[in-house]
C-alpha cells in the first residue's frame, strides 16, 4: 500500500500575534512517510535560515537515501535499524551545514534550531528530536507526549525542583539544552514506536504547547479529528487566542489504514505485475 493512501498529513504554520516574521519551518514528503518541523533561533532572520536549512536538507537527504530500492529486501527489524541510522546521519549533515554557515556569515552567527522529524514505514514511526519541538500521539482519545524536551525546564522537572503544572508559569521555558547548528556535532534523540490505525501524531513548535495546555490540545483533537485541516487550524487559532507570543506550527499525521509491508512469496508475485 502506498503511504499516501495510509497517512493523511496536514501542516499549518503562523507567525503568531507578537513576532514580525515566522522562524518556524515544516516540510512533508508523503510518498516516503517523512515529516520534519523546526523552530529557528537567532538574530535578524537567522532563525528562519536555520530552520529552513534543517527541514529542507533533512527531507531531501531522506528522500535520497530512504528509498524503495534500499528497503526492498529488508525485514522489519532491519528497516527499523536503518531508519534510525539514516535519520541520525541526515540530522548530523544538517547540523554541519547550519554550523558552517553560522561561522562564515556574521548575520547568521549563533543561529540554530530545534527539530522534530519522523519516518513512517511498515506500521512503525521512528522519531528524532533536538530541543523542545515536540511529538504527541493521540490513541483511543488519550494524548501522550512522545518526546522529552531538551530544556533547562525539563531538567528542573526531572530533578523535582518544579512541578509540570507550575512549569507553565516559569521564565525558563525557552532555554534549550540542545539545538541543531550551535555546536560542530550534535546527536538527535531517536526512538521507534509501533503505529496503530487511527493514531494521530502531532508535531509542533513550542509556540503551541507554551500557549495552550495538553488538556486543551487533547480536547481539540477529540472534537475535530474527523476534519484534520480544521483541527490544525483550530490548534493554531487557540494558541493565538491565548496570546500568540511565539510562532506556532503544527503538523498532523493521521493513520487512516494499516501500512504493513507485504513480504514473502505473494509479495514477490504482486511486484511482478505492479
Amino acid at each position: 500500500m502506498a503511504l499516501t493512501d495510509a497517512l493523511q498529513i496536514v501542516t499549518v504554520s503562523d507567525p503568531g500575534m507578537v513576532r514580525g516574521h515566522n522562524e518556524d519551518c515544516a516540510e512533508a514528503r508523503p510518498d516516503i512517510g517523512v515529516v520534519v518541523l523546526a523552530d529557528g533561533m537567532g538574530g535578524y532572520n537567522a532563525g528562519e535560515v536555520a530552520s529552513g536549512m534543517a527541514t529542507s536538507r533533512i527531507a531531501a537527504g531522506l528522500a535520497a537515501t530512504w528509498t524503495k530500492e534500499t528497503l526492498k529486501s529488508l525485514e522489519r527489524d532491519a528497516a527499523v535499524a536503518l531508519s534510525r541510522s539514516i535519520l541520525q546521519q541526515q540530522v548530523a549533515a544538517a547540523n554541519t551545514a547550519i554550523f558552517d554557515v553560522a561561522q562564515k556569515d556574521p548575520q547568521c552567527a549563533g543561529m540554530g534550531t530545534t527539530l522534530v522529524g519522523c519516518i513512517f514505514y511498515d506500521n512503525f514511526v521512528t522519531v528524532g528530536h533536538i530541543g523542545d519541538s515536540r511529538l504527541y500521539r493521540m490513541r483511543n482519545d488519550a494524548l501522550e507526549q512522545v518526546t522529552r524536551d531538551h530544556s533547562l525546564l525539563q531538567e528542573q522537572i526531572d530533578a523535582g525542583l518544579i512541578t509540570k503544572e507550575d512549569s507553565r508559569q516559569s521564565h525558563n521555558k525557552n532555554l534549550v539544552t540542545r539545538a541543531l547548528g550551535i555546536d560542530p556535532q550534535v546527536d538527535a534523540e531517536i526512538h521507534t514506536y509501533d503505529v496503530l490505525e487511527g493514531d494521530i501524531y502531532l508535531l509542533c513548535s513550542d509556540g503551541l504547547n507554551d500557549m495552550i495546555a495538553d488538556d486543551e490540545i487533547q480536547m481539540t483533537l477529540i472534537a475535530l479529528s474527523a476534519n484534520l485541516d480544521l483541527t490544525a487550524q483550530q490548534l493554531v487559532q487557540a494558541a493565538n487566542d491565548a496570546g500568540g507570543r511565539d510562532n506556532v506550527s503544527v503538523m498532523l499525521v493521521k493513520v487512516m489504514k494499516n501500512f504493513a509491508v507485504e513480504r514473502g512469496f505473494w509479495a514477490k508475485v504482486k511486484s511482478m505485475f505492479a
